[in-house]
């Protein structure tokens, strides 16, 4: 009898250790009143860390608007590129924001929210040099000096389709300037970047910022196996979209060709 009592003990113990360990992330960032995101603070128009310590850009708004819907307030958690995903996996967020492509590497290790938008890989360089870099051939030669941040799909894109050029890592806040002050030719970026940077520094200029050299999508990251979340996430989403507070904040931030 006490050997079948211990046993209904421990299962229960064991029931109830499931269900605190199995709590969504909706419920937990309400119970503790904040939403802990995760972002680099290094992508503008999407995430940048201010001189004066506070976060700007098209996804810092959009989750200081959840953490609204939510009535709770934001945690920003700062990491990088090459830590996004172990911070992650640490539990160190709720979500994670800042111009994250999708990818299927990603995918492996954590949920992606619906997409935000489509955004492929092209080539950004100084506006006189744009005929010499229209495409990959012209890009994957010895010659050429490639520069990019450690860690991003940008790195990842550049091993994969341009493995012959120079490449040089740089931190995404100054590595514009590399490509004013003729230290690098060519940096292979998110077309929304591109476009940013071409509106903010004159003298670089987008390449074909319409046909892109591989497609992407953009997306919110999210703690894998927890779909009560990810659907409150992706209805907030869809009812920003609808609404049109999505299309507001973007159009506050994003260049397009010809502005």
């Amino acid at each position: 009898m006490q050997r079948l009592t211990l046993t209904l003990a421990l299962l229960a113990s064991g029931t109830i250790a499931h269900a605190q360990e199995s709590t969504s992330h909706l419920d937990s960032v309400q119970q503790q009143g904040q939403l802990a995101v995760c972002t680099t603070g290094d992508y503008k128009p999407y995430s940048f860390l201010r001189p004066d310590g506070e976060y700007e850009g098209i996804d810092i708004e959009m989750a200081r608007n959840l953490a609204k819907s939510l009535g709770v307030k934001v945690q920003w958690v700062p990491t990088s590129w090459k830590t996004l995903m172990p911070d992650f996996l640490a539990g160190k967020c709720d979500i994670a924001v800042g111009g994250i492509s999708v990818s299927l590497e990603r995918q492996k290790k954590a949920f992606f929210s619906n997409i935000l938008d489509i955004d492929g890989k092209i080539p950004l360089v100084r506006c006189e040099e744009q005929a010499q870099y229209q495409t990959l051939d012209q890009i994957n030669r010895p010659e050429v000096r490639l520069v990019e941040p450690a860690g991003g799909t940008n790195e990842a894109f550049v091993h994969a389709y341009a493995p012959k050029a120079q490449l040089a890592l740089h931190d995404n806040v100054t590595i514009f300037q590399q490509l004013l002050d003729k230290k690098a030719d060519v940096m292979i970026t998110d077309a929304s970047e591109a476009l940013y940077q071409q509106k903010r520094l004159p003298g670089l200029c987008a390449v074909n910022p319409s046909k892109y050299m591989q497609y992407g999508e953009k997306a919110y990251l999210l703690p894998r196996d927890d779909m009560a979340w990810k659907s409150y996430v992706d209805q907030w989403l869809h009812l920003s979209k609808a609404n049109g507070a999505y299309q507001k904040v973007v159009g506050e931030w994003l260049a397009v060709p010809g502005e």
